[in-house]
């Protein structure tokens, strides 16, 4: 049963590695890991640790040291709660009969699939995990999901909307295994028909009852609203495009035109009937096909999958807006300025406006995204930047590091934070947010190493992301402005395995070849 799992085993020339099957020693160029164990060291004191699973803590700085990329920078909450994002995740590491998963809570959910898996944030997760050394842990868990009901997919796989064929895909451009993903391929296009045939519309757009995406209580819908979503619609989008881009990989030429057209069929579809003129948004269109007429953060999802074209960017333009999505402790879920904004009564896991580190995650996706491959003027890297520093911001409770469910947007009060279920709560990304976006490493399929930071210019004199396991190789990514930090020399520069492979003197857009 577990021949299939993949243990990652690398040389490199420039730096020796020692290779274990719980994954990679640290190989980092320029960072000591051992300047950041002062932080596990507090993690690990914050608490009683009342629930164990695969990695304790008193080996959380073992596994860490073997597993994630070392960052370094000025600002102290944002490295912190980096390191902390890396140590909550390994909380949720499971060992099951079916192989390793990872967990949304800790405490145990009657919702819940066997081993207490939920399937809503697998896309989350394995976004965020495709950066540890040791892949087995996703490999495993996307095995459990598909094959792990006796070598059937999961009871509840699809009780929840999921983009997993696009985050297979995103993974694969971090690791470079082809062989595990075309391995997995015909698993996710059974889902892909599955969903087909359970939740398509006869205009061709899907629908899902709010709850279903992992969104109750939101303004535009309900628990048993058959709505066309920008959520599950995306969604369909980047797994038919991922599908596509698989097929290609595996030679099946056939394929993989069949979903290109599904892609470009809801592309369409989604520029259609959910752009909403009126407010220049992409919004849910109720069951009885007329507009919700309520600009949420759902409506940034499109551009998580690249999905629209030239012409649509001015829905970013609520993104910093006071009356829109910018509250004091981050994003909210839904427009600020809309009359039943958080009047669906506090603490019942509402969608109406409070701010959520699952919706934020994917509004920052999309904001990268847009920032790197749209020409446009409405936000920039300094709203990035800002934005980043309020998720990091909102992420303590009580003076400690924390991440929940939700959070009041104006105190940055955690609605859930006196609750077990809330603690260490495995429903967004960060860490991915720091390497794909404030540092810039953009994940792609051919033998380039692409770096844009986000950050702006004037904000950091240094800051360096080192021991990053990209395509088999060791990548270390520097901004020192006067030389003096690292002593690799001014400007940026990007490593491959030790050795200097472009550099600039400004804070830009680095291409090099591997």
């Amino acid at each position: 049963m577990m021949k299939w799992i993949t243990i990652i085993c690398l040389a490199f020339l420039t730096a020796a590695c020692a290779v274990t099957k719980n994954g990679m020693e640290s190989s980092a160029a320029v960072l000591d890991a051992s300047d950041y164990s002062h932080y596990v060291e507090l993690f690990n004191k914050m608490e009683n640790e009342n629930i164990v699973q695969a990695i304790p803590n008193a080996q959380s700085w073992e596994w860490m040291q073997k597993n994630i990329p070392l960052f370094d920078c000025p600002q102290q909450n944002l490295e912190e709660i980096y390191y902390y994002r890396w140590w909550t995740l390994r909380k949720h590491i499971k060992q099951t009969p079916a192989g390793f998963a990872f967990t949304e809570f800790l405490v145990n959910r009657s919702y819940a699939d066997k081993h207490n898996l939920i399937s809503c944030a697998v896309g989350h997760h394995v976004y965020e995990g495709r950066w540890l050394h040791n892949q087995q842990y996703i490999d495993q868990y996307l095995h459990v999901w598909y094959r792990g009901n006796e070598g059937k997919p999961m009871a509840k796989l699809r009780n929840f909307s999921n983009w997993n064929a696009d985050a297979v895909y995103n993974r694969y451009l971090v690791n470079g295994d082809s062989s595990y993903m075309l391995n997995i391929l015909p698993d996710l296009q059974a889902d892909y028909s599955a969903w087909e045939v359970e939740k398509r519309l006869p205009s061709g757009l899907f629908w899902q009852f709010d709850v279903r995406d992992g969104m109750e209580e939101s303004i535009s819908g309900a628990r048993r609203e058959k709505n066309a979503r920008p959520t599950i619609n995306s969604y369909m989008y980047g797994n038919a495009r991922s599908l596509a881009k698989m097929a290609t990989l595996a030679g099946k030429r056939e394929l993989a035109n069949v979903y290109t057209a599904k892609a470009d069929s809801m592309k369409r579809l989604v520029q259609q009937l959910l752009w909403n003129p009126r407010d220049t948004f992409f919004e849910t269109l109720k069951q009885n096909e007329q507009p919700a007429n309520v600009r949420e953060a759902i409506g940034f999802i499109p551009w998580y999958f690249h999905l629209p074209a030239a012409g649509f960017e001015n829905a970013w333009k609520k993104l910093m807006d006071e009356k829109g999505f910018l509250a004091p402790f981050g994003l909210t879920t839904a427009e600020r300025s809309h009359p039943e904004f958080r009047t669906h009564g506090c603490c019942n896991c509402e969608w109406d406006g409070a701010v959520w580190p699952f919706a934020t995650s994917q509004t920052l996706t999309a904001l990268a995204n847009l920032l790197n491959n749209y020409d446009q003027n409405i936000v920039s890297r300094a709203d990035y930047f800002r934005l980043m520093e309020l998720f990091a911001e909102s992420q303590y409770y009580r003076g400690r590091p924390y991440v929940g469910e939700y959070l009041d947007e104006k105190t940055g009060y955690w609605l859930k934070g006196d609750q077990e279920r809330s603690r260490y709560y495995n429903h967004s990304t960060f860490c991915d947010l720091v390497i794909t976006g404030l540092v810039g490493l953009r994940p792609r399929a051919d033998n380039i190493v692409e770096v844009n930071p986000l950050i702006p210019e004037n904000k950091w004199d240094w800051f360096c992301l080192d021991n990053v396991l990209y395509h088999g190789k060791i990548i270390t990514i520097i901004w020192d402005k006067e030389g003096t930090k690292y002593n690799r020399g001014k400007g940026l520069s990007v490593w491959v395995n030790g050795k200097k492979q472009a550099s600039s003197e400004k804070l830009t857009q680095l291409k090099t070849e591997l």
